[in-house]
């Protein structure tokens, strides 16, 4: 690459850092469903015609956001899991996972809010933030796939239920959760990997819940400490699976 085109692409790149960096601000102070890219040009001291040039569209500026702040948040469980220096001890490496989601989404909680909160009204994500979006819930599969991997196995359960008591079909986003490569370890059958899918997707949603109630404010009057209950609930999440905490 030439000094000149090297030059206009470090240019470029600067400038879509100021714009992502300003409509990331705008999330906390005005929300995703009032974020405009004539309120971002403003603050990056460009006129809208010109961000419309890096960012086709509120949409497409959106979608950017949503892609940078699942990968931020995946980056935060998978670094949390591989900073636990004992692998084998699965109920430290959940806990140490839950704790960072935790950490970043209250950090970032217009991010959260983008990524966990009401729908923008009239925006539909588009596929290519599926991958970033299950980062975590791959992190706590492996986890737990580690742990029955070594012999560790789910309390008994109750029997899966939907209406009737036919058992839960997973999304199509979240198949990928059974692959045989997250459990290629484990002596399960495949009701038995079902089951522990099923758990895993429950935790999952469990957690961003837990989150979404301490930083939306439902948990004032009722949990003193969001820390010491995310950890409790870190905890009975992983009993329920079997593998400690």
């Amino acid at each position: 690459m030439s000094p000149a085109r090297t030059a206009r692409a470090l240019a470029r790149e600067t400038i879509t850092r100021e714009i992502l960096d300003s409509a990331r601000a705008r999330l906390t102070t005005d929300g995703a469903a009032a974020l405009s890219l004539r309120a971002v040009a403003r603050d990056v001291e460009m006129v809208s015609s010109a961000v419309y040039r890096y960012f086709p569209s509120r949409d497409a500026l959106l979608t950017a956001l949503l892609i940078e702040s699942y990968d931020e948040l995946g980056e935060a469980a998978e670094a949390a899991d591989a900073a636990v220096a004992d692998r084998a001890d699965a109920g430290a490496r959940w806990l140490a996972v839950l704790r960072a989601v935790r950490a970043w989404c209250v950090a970032h909680p217009g991010e959260f809010g983008l990524l966990y909160g009401t729908p923008v009204p009239g925006y539909a994500a588009p596929r290519d933030t599926v991958v970033p979006a299950v980062r975590v819930v791959t992190v706590l599969a492996r986890i737990v796939g580690d742990a029955y991997a070594a012999g560790a196995r789910p309390v008994a359960a109750p029997g899966p239920g939907g209406p009737g008591g036919a058992p839960v079909t997973v999304a199509p986003a979240l198949a990928f959760i059974a692959d045989h490569e997250l459990w290629s370890g484990t002596d399960l059958a495949d009701d038995a990997v079902a089951e522990a899918v099923r758990r895993t997707i429950m935790a999952w949603t469990t957690l961003f819940g837990l989150i979404s109630f301490e930083l939306f404010g439902h948990q004032v009057g009722s949990v003193a400490d969001p820390e010491a209950w995310l950890d409790e609930v870190a905890r009975r999440l992983a009993a329920d699976l079997g593998i400690g905490a």
